[in-house]
């Protein structure tokens, strides 16, 4: 099980927000030493992110939702190093780390001593992450960015919503920062081999993780599409633009997903729907003339599931191996019995706030619920702890 794979991994985590937290995360679930430095007085910007909140019962401590979804197993340790000392006990901390990351802008901690090229000469086995909007170097390496201008600018959002000329047509983002969330798990996959370089070399390095190149690549087939095409692809809504029918249909009485992915799969679509001839019409019979009868097909497959229940269809889907899904809201999500035997939701306990209910890492799948990360910590919960002094820095 990998929960203890990175155990004597030391790792500095001097990162805010989402997008670093999220890797540095990874690596505590890993079973690395993440010692996230925070400022004294504010913290990690998302730790006011709130509500909602997660309250003591005596109400004199909270944290919130958003800073407990990507900081479970972590120590806090109070620095301000925009002080001297602060910035001297920081690169103490580094001088016997393997990992360092940060997301401030381009050469911003070099003013504090703490850029890569003065700490790799404390420290050469030293891997050092910046995770910035548009990396280190480039017209815009000194311009701050953010998940949802990364969404607009890398593409993401140009073909995401509804077509022009339909109800709500315009351009969509994603409803969580999943330009972040994949930086932080790009970064994670960086780090790893990395390290695995560095058992090879004995050297450390520094590592450009950029939100501009993560939404590029997170195009995907889209970009591909284009690559290959010379057109840019529009906004299609719900639907695939490489397979059909996969979209969503409303039923008589609620909506799911139809996922259809090759054409054997559309004939016994087409049997269960009641209309088998579809699948030996010229227009439909390969993918590829769906694509091309998008419309046609998309109002004849939504008539027919608009007469009857949603039951009435999944029931007849499973026993013909016609892929399907529903669209849960998260109360669904987590009260469902796959998610439940998948153990999912771990619960973690805090000396002050109690209780925390948090989701596995998807890296952990078997590894037991006790030995799970540590829950989220409070701001300098661990600053004597690790610093051995009990005066913030």
């Amino acid at each position: 099980m990998l929960h203890n794979a990175l155990r004597g991994i030391k790792v500095v985590d001097l990162s805010r927000i989402l997008a670093g937290p999220w890797c540095t995360q990874n690596l505590a679930d890993l079973g690395a030493q993440v010692i996230k430095i925070e400022h004294p007085t504010r913290g990690d910007d998302t730790r006011g992110w709130g509500p909602p909140d997660l309250q003591s019962e005596d109400g004199g401590a909270a944290m919130s939702a958003y800073f407990m979804a990507c900081n479970r197993g972590k120590q806090s340790v109070a620095i301000d190093f925009a002080s001297e000392a602060g910035a001297d006990r920081v690169r103490e901390l580094v001088a016997d780390a393997d990992i360092l990351v940060e997301n401030y802008k381009a050469g911003g901690l070099r003013k504090y001593g703490l850029d890569y090229d003065t700490l790799a000469r404390i420290n050469p086995r030293l891997i050092y992450l910046s995770i910035t909007g548009y990396g280190q170097s480039g017209p815009l390496a000194q311009k701050p960015g953010y998940d949802y201008v990364f969404q607009g600018m890398g593409g993401l959002m140009s073909y995401t919503g509804q077509p022009d000329g339909t109800p709500g047509a315009g351009p969509l983002r994603t409803g969580v920062a999943v330009v972040d969330l994949m930086t932080g798990m790009y970064a994670t996959s960086a780090v790893l081999a990395a390290l695995r370089q560095r058992d090879q070399t004995g050297q450390g390095m520094p590592l450009d993780i950029c939100l501009l190149d993560v939404a590029v690549a997170l195009n995907a087939n889209q970009g591909a599409n284009y690559l290959v095409s010379g057109v840019a692809p529009k906004r299609s809504g719900n639907a695939h633009p490489n397979c059909a029918p996969y979209e969503v249909f409303a039923c008589a009485d609620g909506h799911l997903i139809l996922a259809i992915g090759n054409d054997g799969q559309f004939s016994r679509f087409c049997e269960v729907a009641g209309h088998p001839e579809w699948a030996l019409d010229a227009r439909y019979a390969t993918n590829s003339a769906r694509l091309a009868h998008m419309d046609s097909l998309r109002a004849s497959v939504a008539q027919v599931l608009a007469a009857a229940p949603r039951q009435h269809w999944t029931d007849a889907f499973d026993r013909r191996g016609v892929p399907w899904g529903p669209i849960h809201t998260l109360d669904e999500v987590f009260a469902h019995p796959q998610v439940l035997h998948r153990q999912l939701v771990q619960t973690a306990a805090h000396p002050v706030l109690g209780e925390m209910r948090l989701v596995r890492n998807p890296l952990l799948a078997g590894t037991p619920v006790d030995a799970l990360g540590a829950a989220p910590p409070l701001l300098g919960e661990h600053t004597d702890q690790v610093l051995g002094s009990p005066a913030t820095i």
